[in-house]
Order: C-alpha cells, then structure tokens, then sequence
C-alpha cells in the first residue's frame, strides 16, 4: 500500500474537529456506557484475553495481534516488539489500546510516525465520525451503538483507529465497544485475513454498522432517534471514503465486501430517516388530537356555561327589589322556577342535537 497524499484533509467530507473538548460524559452523541462493562454487558478486562499483552511500556491495557502471510501467528507479544516485526514486509499488525492518556499515544506516535493532530483527536472525545488523511497514514472515528429497550436510552461508544499499510491501531475511549466481537469476526473468515489491514478494517465497521442496525431495529425514543442520526449518517462518507482506490486500502478482492458493509451503512441510514418521519407524523397527530380534544371541552364547557346564564338571568330579574308581577307572591316564585327549568332543558335538548355536549 502506498501512503497516502500530504494532509492532513477530511475525505469524509467533514469538518476538523480536533479542538473539540467536550467532556467525557457530555452525552453530545449519545450517553457513554457504564464503566466496568461493555455495549453487551461483557467484561471489558476479559474480551479477547488471548490477544492482552503482558508486557507493554502503556499504561493502559493493551492487545496485540500479529498475522503473517495472511495467518494468525502471533497474540499478546510485548508492544516494544511492534517495530521489530514492522520490518518485514509480509506481516500485518493488529493493536489495541484501551482508554489511553496523552502519554501512551506519545509512545505510538514515535513508533508510528502519527500525525499530531490525529493523535489530538484520539485523545478528545464526541469527535464526529470521519477518515482524515495524512501522508503516513489514515484516520478513523466511528462509534458502536446501543439502545436500551427497558430505559429508551442510546448508548455510544466511540472509537479511533489509524490505518497505515501494515498496522491498524484501534484506540478506544471506554469500555463500551466489545473489541473480542470484532476478533471473533476476524476469525470466523480466516482465508480473508490474506488481505492485511484492509480485510482487519472491514470487519472492525461490519461490526460496528451491525450495532447500528440493532440500534434501529430497537428504537423507542425520538430524542435517542436523533443521537443515533448523529453516529449513522456520517459512516456512509467514512465507508465510502475508505473504498476510494487512490487510498490503497481496499484491494479489489474486498471491493464486495466493503460494498457490503456500504449497503449495511445505506439501509441503516433510510431506515433511520424513515423512524423520524414516522415519529415525527405520530408527534404530529397527537398534537392534532390534543387540539382536537381541547375544542371538544370548550365547547361543551361554553355549552353548560349557557344553560347556567339563563337561570342565571331568571333568578337576577326576581332578584330586583322592586315591584313586579308575582312580586311577593307564590305565584310569582313557581312562574320564574318553572322558566329556568323550562329554559335549561330546551337549551340542553337543542345542544345536544347539535352535538355541542
């Protein structure tokens, strides 16, 4: 694979955002999962433990993965030898990095040659999915997703990668995403591994646009629709950037499956579009119907209110303290009974014909 052009430039057609420092837990694409377990509730410390390096100069908890002419030789072998085994040409390297500091990406950015900026924003959190360019190596964030059916709540986990023609460099910023999902898919299709970092890669969005789809699937809330639209719609640009052939990442022989993973990143977008017409349509009518059922009350309460003044305006004319035919009579008292009852039942009998109550 041949390095990319000079950068850094956002092939996802996205804008920089490698100042954004918002806060670990400010939600802005969704809420971050709960610490010490991830999207599936597995244990974050165990997933992949084969692949845990023992000895590694992070102080995070790291997992290393060497494939050889297209095989799985290699797991957990100390970090410090990444470079080692870099020199020869037929290996591709898997490494991950779990919730790393500054100073752990220090150590990789001179083994690796990273970009400052890239290694800015691997640090910052809430970063935008998107593929930066550099021009000695790929930058990529994206997230895993998850909806809590009980709560309606939308979990995310965020991911960095950096791609370069023999590593892939996963850096997650919690615990949520289940890295060993991801190795599993690498091992269920052994005779794909051939294709080096551009096969690793694929199964790393599959998985991840998968999470996706399950998000959708079990939608509830429209304010979880909305951080879920955050996360699905930029990953067509990030996967279609990705496929473009001047980076050197998909081999023709992955074309298919990249284009998979693509048509994946389509449905889950339309389909998520498709939730938020619906929910929006079915926020519309409830407020129709609550119009609707408002004027129904005024309108019989108008309705009672009129049958209450004609008495009203009886028993305020007998009230007068002035003389009056019937005035200090019985006669007078059953005459003015007998037309509020008389007028009340007319008024009430005509209302409800004309379904006013």
């Amino acid at each position: 694979m041949t390095p990319p052009p000079s950068g850094p430039a956002n092939t996802a057609g996205t804008q920089r955002s490698g100042r954004d420092t918002a806060g670990a837990g400010s939600g802005v694409l969704g809420a971050r999962p709960a610490a010490g377990q991830t999207l599936h509730g597995q244990d974050p410390e165990l997933v992949a433990a084969s692949s845990i390096c023992q000895v590694s100069p992070t102080r995070c908890q790291a997992r290393t993965r060497l494939y050889r002419d297209g095989r799985l030789e290699l797991e957990g072998f100390p970090v410090a030898d990444i470079s080692d085994y870099l020199a020869e040409g037929s290996v591709t390297i898997w490494l991950d990095l779990r919730d790393p500091d500054r100073a752990d990406l220090a150590v990789l950015s001179e083994e690796f040659g990273l970009h400052p900026l890239a290694v800015e924003d691997a640090l910052h959190h809430s970063q935008r999915p998107k593929l930066d360019r550099y021009p000695s190596h790929l930058f990529l964030t994206a997230y895993a997703a998850r909806l809590d059916a009980a709560t309606g709540e939308l979990a995310t986990s965020e991911l960095a990668a950096f791609i370069t023609s023999q590593a892939l460099i996963t850096v997650r910023k919690d615990d949520g995403l289940d890295i060993g999902a991801a190795v599993q898919r690498w091992d269920q299709n052994p005779d794909l591994t051939r294709f080096g970092v551009g096969y690793l890669l694929y199964g790393l969005l599959d998985y991840m646009v998968d999470s996706h789809f399950d998000a959708v699937r079990s939608f509830q809330l429209r304010k979880s629709l909305v951080l879920l639209r955050r996360v699905v719609l930029p990953m067509r640009e990030v996967v279609n950037a990705v496929m473009r052939r001047d980076l050197h990442v998909v081999g023709d022989d992955l074309v298919p499956y990249y284009q998979d993973v693509y048509d994946h990143v389509l449905r889950a977008a339309e389909w998520n579009d498709s939730l938020r017409d619906l929910v929006t349509s079915i926020l519309e009518t409830n407020v129709t119907i609550q119009g609707n059922r408002l004027n129904i009350i005024t309108k019989k309460v108008t309705g009672w209110a009129a049958i209450i003044a004609v008495p009203t305006l009886i028993t305020g004319y007998f009230g007068m303290n002035v003389p009056y035919p019937g005035f200090s009579d019985k006669a007078g008292f059953t005459a003015s009974l007998a037309g509020m009852i008389l007028a009340a039942l007319v008024l009430y009998i005509v209302f409800k014909r004309k379904d006013w109550l």
